[in-house]
């Protein structure tokens, strides 16, 4: 569109559906591109859409983002972009709040009844034909702590309680009666020796880095499951596996790692006390849709001069409560 604005969408492999961003199009001039393409495209964009949300590129083509405006990202965690330049620049940035949170809290509801039940030693065994009784635990009335206190934590929450657990949340600000945590504590170590469970959604950001370290595991019950659905660096991954491997906790079930992608023959693999799955807890069918149509939903609104949804505090790294 001729003296609209400019809009640059970056992608990997496969651009979004044209007919999705047709709202777009009819109100700017969209450039598609790969990472390699990037710097170019962006030469006098207004806007940039990361449809590759998890692109680690935009620093590196940072210097031609000179009438740069708005940088949406198509995703929860906005540490990708976080770097010093942008962060003092008046560059607004927001996120795609709320589209991920129902299915990562069914996520990780289905991973600690996955724990409780042991449905992985029971595929093993069924895998060696070995017909074995076994008793189980169950979650009604078991403690999980999450740790992060946004949107997705407290739909987790409150899937949680609607399974019977008992819940207690780890965030910025302590508070005693929060519908959905109940009670909010901000010294994790302090609270991790109550759980059964220990849910890691936290935004990675400086303070978060390394959270989960050989200490933070010592001071969780030797009969507790890890699940990480935040990100991969909120854990000292080798503390990880020394503390599943020695018995100091249970189990983990992981959706993020660090490194990323896990290298082969790295021991996560082969621990039998693990369950891996790669990044996707939150990619339902049709997720791609939903973040499309969460970003041309906040164009419409950038472009009419209305508020923007889910602006990030660039000193905190994530949209604020």
């Amino acid at each position: 569109m001729e003296n609209g604005p400019i809009v640059t969408v970056l992608h990997r492999d496969s651009a979004p559906a044209s007919d999705l961003m047709a709202p777009v199009a009819a109100r700017a001039e969209v450039r598609y591109t790969e990472a390699a393409g990037l710097a170019d495209a962006l030469t006098g964009a207004d806007v940039l859409f990361l449809y590759d949300f998890q692109s680690r590129a935009v620093p590196g083509a940072w210097p031609a983002a000179g009438a740069l405006r708005w940088l949406h990202v198509g995703g929860v965690g906005v540490d990708p972009v976080m770097f010093p330049e942008l962060q003092a620049s008046d560059v607004v940035v927001t996120n795609t709040r709320n589209v991920f949170d129902g299915p990562i809290a069914e996520y990780v509801l289905g991973q600690i009844i996955s724990l409780a039940k042991d449905l992985p030693g029971s595929l093993r065994l069924q895998q060696r034909h070995e017909w074995r009784h076994r008793e189980s635990d169950r979650i009604a009335g078991a403690t999980a702590l999450v740790v992060g206190t946004g949107s997705i934590g407290r739909t987790i929450a409150r899937l949680l309680r609607a399974a019977g657990m008992r819940v207690r949340a780890i965030g910025r600000r302590a508070r005693a009666d929060d519908p959905d945590f109940g009670s909010v504590g901000t010294d994790l170590h302090a609270e991790l020796p109550g759980a059964d469970y220990v849910v890691a959604i936290a935004p990675l950001t400086a303070q978060t880095r390394n959270m989960f370290d050989a200490a933070a595991f010592a001071a969780m019950k030797p009969h507790a499951r890890f699940v990480n659905v935040g990100r991969g660096e909120l854990v000292v991954t080798d503390d990880l596996v020394a503390a599943l491997r020695d018995g100091t906790i249970a189990g983990a079930a992981l959706d993020v790692v660090d490194p990323e992608p896990l290298p082969t023959g790295h021991p996560l693999w082969e621990l039998p006390n693990v369950v891996l799955t790669p990044h996707n807890s939150g990619d339902f069918h049709g997720w791609r849709a939903e973040i499309v149509g969460a970003f041309t939903d906040n164009f419409g609104r950038w472009v009419d001069g209305l508020p923007l949804h889910n602006v990030v505090d660039k000193s905190l790294g994530y949209v604020p409560g």
